[in-house]
């Protein structure tokens, strides 16, 4: 089941699993801004992570002495959201724990995903309720890939500020202590894939809070990120997207002791207490 919005210059469209962007169009040229989900090279569009971005040691934590398993990014992505409101240019989705969610992930809660139109714009908020009588510890984060034609080393990132920019790599899934910073000329970083080969590019501190796609130096988009502390940069080889990922937290190092309250970039929650967080993909 999919929900349409749209406003007089873009219009967009939302899986129910997963609440999931996997369109996102002018309505004058018709241009296709959100990477087609071709399995070849990866099968999603714009998945939501939560309630963990990235991938916890062993794939498990400890909550009160007991273990607990919880796969790649959470489960969110993979569940049915309920659509709660609707009109022209928005939607609003919604999902709570259940007695499935419960069982690796024991706390009361609710997700809202609202999209909403505006000019060349599609604002993207994220809500987390916290249901629970105690604090509630999560992460959460998106996952956006932006389709890229023709010669992916014709496109450069701007970023917004000046700045080092220094990434960790990930090695079997899970935070490198080590650290390498990206070469870049007048904030401008040319994209190749050999960036990309020892996988994601994560950088846990970065003052610019917005990023712009440009190809041979013409912007075409800009994600704009304010409040998200961590981002994440990705693509597979010879594949015609990039990823800009917006995180409220990341994977696991290999020091991670399973404590959930006490993992680095975890987000705590108190009791009644609701999370509000949005980013904007523009369209120039």
């Amino acid at each position: 089941m999919t929900t349409t919005i749209s406003n007089t210059k873009l219009t967009a469209k939302i899986n129910h699993k997963g609440a999931e962007l996997f369109s996102l169009q002018a309505n004058n040229t018709k241009t296709e801004y959100i990477w087609e989900g071709n399995p070849d090279f990866w099968g999603k569009h714009s998945p939501v992570l939560f309630p963990i971005v990235g991938t916890l040691k062993n794939n498990s934590y400890i909550l009160n002495n007991q273990d607990y398993t919880l796969s790649r990014h959470g489960f969110a992505r993979d569940m049915n959201f309920e659509l709660i409101d609707k009109t022209e240019n928005s939607a609003t989705f919604s999902i709570q724990s259940s007695a499935e969610t419960l069982k690796v992930y024991p706390f009361e809660f609710e997700l809202q995903i609202i999209y909403t139109l505006e000019d060349y714009k599609l604002n993207i908020q994220y809500k987390v309720i916290n249901k629970n009588q105690s604090q509630l510890p999560f992460s959460i984060g998106a996952h956006p890939a932006f389709a890229l034609n023709g010669n992916f080393e014709d496109y450069e990132l701007e970023f917004e500020k000046e700045e080092p920019l220094i990434y960790h790599l990930l090695e079997n899934d899970l935070i490198s202590s080590a650290t390498e910073t990206l070469e870049k000329q007048d904030n401008l970083v040319k994209l190749n894939y050999p960036l990309f080969e020892n996988d994601a590019l994560i950088f846990k501190n970065l003052e610019s809070k917005k990023l712009t796609i440009s190809n041979n130096e013409i912007p075409f988009l800009r994600v704009d990120f304010q409040g998200f502390p961590n981002l994440g940069i990705w693509t597979k080889k010879d594949a015609p997207f990039l990823c800009i990922e917006p995180w409220y937290g990341y994977s696991d190092t290999n020091k991670s002791t399973g404590n959930l309250f006490k993992k680095e970039g975890i987000q705590i929650l108190e009791r009644n207490e609701v999370f509000d967080s949005k980013f904007t993909i523009e369209i120039i």
